[in-house]
């Protein structure tokens, strides 16, 4: 008996909701490119992960995939920490 894996709830399985990178009207900041670089490979390893976990696929190859998109996930956020810490040191202080 096959059991179908359900994909509701799953963020994998609509691609439909797009991260706040992509909307930026024009990346002007060699990081903000490096994010949308990196946010575009994370995409493209999210698709393939939900492809194969569709298939019914397990093993070392979906724990390496999982693995580099955390890996991506990381790297976005390190960078987007950049463009965040600046505007936080310049912020007027509350009394």
């Amino acid at each position: 008996m096959t059991k179908q894996r359900q994909t509701t709830g799953n963020r994998l399985a609509s691609s439909t909701l797009r991260p706040a990178v992509k909307k930026l009207p024009a990346l002007r900041l060699p990081i903000q490119r490096e994010i949308h670089k990196l946010q575009d490979a994370l995409d493209a390893f999210n698709e393939r992960i939900a492809e194969l976990e569709g298939e019914g696929h397990r093993g070392r190859a979906m724990e390496v995939l999982r693995t580099n998109a955390l890996d991506f996930a990381r790297q976005i956020d390190e960078l987007r920490s950049l463009l965040v810490e600046p505007a936080l040191k310049n912020a007027p202080k509350v009394p």
